[in-house]
This record gives C-alpha cells, sequence and structure tokens, in this order.
C-alpha cells in the first residue's frame, strides 16, 4: 500500500505550525472542536471530539510522528502520521506522509487531510 503525501506552505514560522498541531487549546482554536494533546513521545491525544486519537512517537521542531487512528477503526488498528516542517523565511513547508492505513480509508483521509488540517491550519495561522 502506498502512503499519502502531501505539502503546502503556510505563512507562518515553524514554531508556530508546531504549536498548532501539538498544544491543545491552538489545536481546538483551528478546528473549532475539543482537543487533548500530550506531546512527548507516549503522550496522547485526541482530537475532533475524540474521532482522531493516538499516540506520539516523536515531537520536535522538525517533525513530528503520531501512531494516528480514526475512533470507528477496528480495535489496535493505527496508521503512521508524520509531519516533517521546514522553515522558509517567514513561512513553513509542511511536509505530511501518512502510511499504514486501511486501504479503504484512502480516499477519505486523502480528501480530509485538506479540509480538516491544511485549509484550517492556513486560516488560523494566517490571519
Amino acid at each position: 500500500m502506498d502512503s499519502i503525501h502531501q505539502e503546502m506552505t503556510i505563512g507562518a514560522a515553524p514554531a508556530r505550525v508546531h504549536a498548532a498541531l501539538t498544544d491543545a487549546r491552538e489545536f481546538a482554536a483551528l478546528t473549532g472542536a475539543p482537543a487533548t494533546i500530550d506531546p512527548i513521545p507516549g503522550g496522547a491525544f485526541s482530537c475532533f471530539g475524540g474521532m482522531i486519537e493516538g499516540r506520539f512517537l516523536e515531537s520536535s521542531p522538525q517533525r513530528i510522528v503520531q501512531a494516528w487512528r480514526v475512533a470507528n477503526w477496528p480495535g489496535g488498528c493505527y496508521s503512521i502520521v508524520t509531519f516533517g516542517l521546514q522553515g522558509d523565511g517567514a513561512s513553513t513547508r509542511l511536509i505530511l506522509d501518512h502510511a499504514a492505513f486501511p486501504d479503504d480509508e484512502r480516499a477519505h483521509l486523502e480528501g480530509g487531510w485538506g479540509k480538516m488540517y491544511f485549509e484550517p491550519l492556513k486560516r488560523h495561522l494566517e490571519t
């Protein structure tokens, strides 16, 4: 199975993008939905009111890796989400790789990253 790979540039510094992805208050503000986030290796997260959940495998200023799942997936079914953050002046190149998800979820996930993560990040951080 191929992974999902998406990239976009956000008009905000990498530290701001990182905070938006790893701070519960910031994430809830950009999505409009409840979130709990403990961004240390092994720390749990739950966002979109519990629809997405998982654990942090890695969290550094340049890279976030999560064991990530949709709550209605079969128990124990996790995928791997990696966010790469590359500074580019006052902007950040956000690189997403999502691997090991159920085959029948691909189309939904591909569209969901833009709608639920990238577009809200741009709106929240570029205003």
